[in-house]
């Protein structure tokens, strides 16, 4: 494949860099430490099952449904730029 001046293997490289990118981020938003038994955000109980499934939950299903829609919205690093970024 025609790469202009970069190097074979290079657009891998920055593939798999974005990959790993997205699994620290990941990692990172993993809950630590102890459950908490009521929600941060609205005080309800949390389940002993979700408390056990998830060690270091702290928000209830309903309040992190609400959280991760509002994550959604916000896209990866996009490392090679939009093409028209590259125009200007």
């Amino acid at each position: 494949m025609a790469t202009g001046w970069a190097r074979d293997g290079a657009v891998q490289d920055q593939i798999d860099a974005s990959v790993e990118d997205a699994v620290k981020r990941a990692r990172n938003k993993l809950p630590r430490g102890e459950s908490r038994r009521q929600c941060e955000e609205c005080d309800s109980p949390i389940r002993e099952a979700r408390r056990e499934a998830i060690p270091g939950v702290r928000l209830c299903v309903n309040c992190q449904s609400e959280l991760d829609k509002q994550n959604e919205s916000a896209g990866g690093y996009n490392r090679r730029g939009s093409k028209d970024s590259q125009l200007r």
